[in-house]
């Protein structure tokens, strides 16, 4: 299973909990594969042509962008959207994905692909779901 991070968090967050995961699991970053300002269309159109993706996103305006959302959701890919997360400091944002990515990868390998949850940054151990279109 491949997790795909996108550009609302940092690099070097991803990196870090690649080197905690075990394989099979990997963690990329958007920027490893990807210029810095490609469109969120864009990369989400590859993924699904890859398959096997889990997207973690900070951007939950694709959940309402129209143009966005449709893309999203045209991909199948299972995504877990960091609700809260974009305004913590780095530190913060570390230490809490730690905390949460345990539950991410469990969720991930229970539901069927295109499922997607949003991720509160208080820890509780449930996601919730995203609004609807």
């Amino acid at each position: 299973m491949r997790f795909f991070f996108d550009n609302n968090l940092a690099l070097r967050i991803a990196r870090a909990i690649d080197q905690l995961v075990d394989p099979p699991i990997k963690v990329h970053h958007l920027r490893e594969r990807f210029p810095p300002n490609v469109a969120d269309v864009d990369w989400m159109r590859t993924l699904a042509e890859d398959g096997d993706w889990v997207i973690v996103s900070g951007d939950l305006r694709i959940t309402k962008n129209p143009h966005e959302r449709h893309a999203w959701e045209a991909t199948g890919l299972t995504t877990f959207f960091l609700k809260g997360w974009m305004n913590q400091s780095f530190w913060l944002q570390a230490a809490n994905l730690v905390r949460w990515f345990p539950d991410i990868m469990s969720q991930a390998q229970r539901v069927e692909p295109g499922a997607s949850f949003i991720v509160p940054f208080k820890y509780s151990g449930r996601f919730k779901q995203p609004p609807l279109s």
